[in-house]
């Protein structure tokens, strides 16, 4: 366990509260511009994150949560989990953590100025190096189980694709095998790769995709959406054959599945509906629709993926299924399937859900905000609610719940 931190820090941090609330994103972006100028560091991020701007928010929001809570880390357990499965994704070690303490602390000179006191960064040196060895520890124990379960590795292992299938007009699946022909660790229904991919014209990517195949031991599916722009998902629709091979790291992630004997709602936006195809894999075989109830939001009929599975499973009464169309008109209904038009909204939550349904919620953070929002209003619980975001999260409710 790492060293107590000091009661001067805890209070040096604390009174810090206001500064990371008014200067939080610009000390985040000085941050990664250190980071970034080395290039070895520099690929082990996804940098469509830095464009867009949520990686800075990400960090921002963290250090702040993180100051919020230094007087009681505990509150930070989810947070921890989170950040400790997506290094592990990426392959982070403590090796790359002295460069991020390092980029930190001259962020926060160079953003505060003369308010950022030798004694402020000593503080925050101790508060980071605490923080560290908490995720460093952590993370070593998911390697070390990982690299000792069948199938499981370290570091990145080649993948090849062996198959490639249309979902619906800008959704791919593609089934990997591993290249040396050996098992692969089966996963938890709700996790993530990481991929490491060399792009040309682009160099070094990273990205993270949900598995959308049921856990086996033979192979791994990821089901990607065309983004505009996207370097990463244009590469994989437009131009990955069968037989493209690339790295992954073994899968991560705490948005999993846990076997209960309530009912389960998956509520997904877009192609949040990746990681439920996952869980409804393995559900499916047990389940019924008065136990299972699927929820999903996309924008047309065309753009619709795996409609004829969950239409099949559905019409089975392995589940009970409503789609909703935020753009043009709704598809035909069936059995234990509904249709709607326009959003999930507040009222469609207040007699669709028995009051003590566990739910899974993924999508773009928007969505996601609101579903939770909306079924909290209906009364479930925050412990009923379990939820994945596209990308960095950035709202600090949402870090430490």
């Amino acid at each position: 366990m790492p060293k107590p931190l000091s009661q001067k820090t805890i209070e040096i941090v604390t009174k810090c509260i206001p500064a990371l609330e008014a200067h939080g994103i610009a000390i985040a972006k000085e941050t990664y511009k250190g980071l970034l100028a080395d290039k070895e560091i520099a690929d082990l991020f996804n940098l469509s994150h830095q464009k867009d701007g949520t990686q800075p928010q990400s960090l921002a929001t963290a250090l702040l949560v993180y100051a919020q809570h230094i007087k009681d880390p505990s509150a930070l357990k989810s947070m921890i989990a989170r950040i400790t499965e997506k290094h592990v994704s990426l392959n982070i070690y403590k090796e790359h953590y002295p460069y991020v303490g390092k980029a930190l602390l001259n962020a926060l000179k160079k953003v505060l100025g003369d308010a950022a006191s030798q004694e402020i960064l000593d503080a925050w040196g101790e508060a980071y190096w605490f923080l560290a060895d908490v995720l460093i520890e952590r993370e070593v124990e998911i390697y070390t189980k990982h690299a000792e379960q069948k199938g499981g590795w370290r570091g990145w292992r080649q993948f090849k694709v062996a198959e490639i299938k249309q979902e619906c007009e800008d959704m791919k699946s593609f089934k990997l095998l591993p290249v040396d022909g050996e098992p692969v660790l089966k996963h938890k229904p709700g996790q993530y790769l990481g991929l490491k991919l060399e792009i040309e014209g682009h160099g070094s990517q990273r990205r993270n995709y949900s598995i959308s195949s049921a856990p086996n031991e033979e192979f791994y599916r990821l089901t990607i959406r065309t983004v505009k722009d996207g370097v990463v998902s244009e590469w994989f629709n437009r131009k990955v054959k069968e037989g493209v091979i690339f790295e992954l790291s073994d899968p991560s992630g705490d948005f999993t599945l846990q076997h209960a004997d309530a009912p389960i709602a998956l509520i997904s936006g877009g192609s949040g509906l990746t990681p439920m195809i996952s869980m409804i894999g393995a559900l499916a075989e047990k389940s019924t629709s008065g136990k299972l109830h699927y929820i999903h939001s996309v924008r047309t009929q065309e753009t619709e993926a795996f409609r004829n599975y969950i239409r099949d499973l559905a019409g089975q009464g392995k589940l009970q299924a409503d789609i909703f169309y935020t753009e043009g008109k709704k598809a035909d209904e069936g059995t234990n399937l509904r249709t709607h038009e326009g959003r999930v909204s507040k009222d469609f939550f207040k007699n669709a859900l028995p009051n003590n349904t566990i739910c899974y919620i993924c999508g773009p953070h928007d969505f996601t905000v609101a579903v939770i929002k909306a079924l909290k209003a209906h009364g479930l619980k925050q412990e009923q609610l379990r939820y994945e975001l596209f990308g960095s999260i950035t709202d600090a409710e949402l870090a430490v719940s």
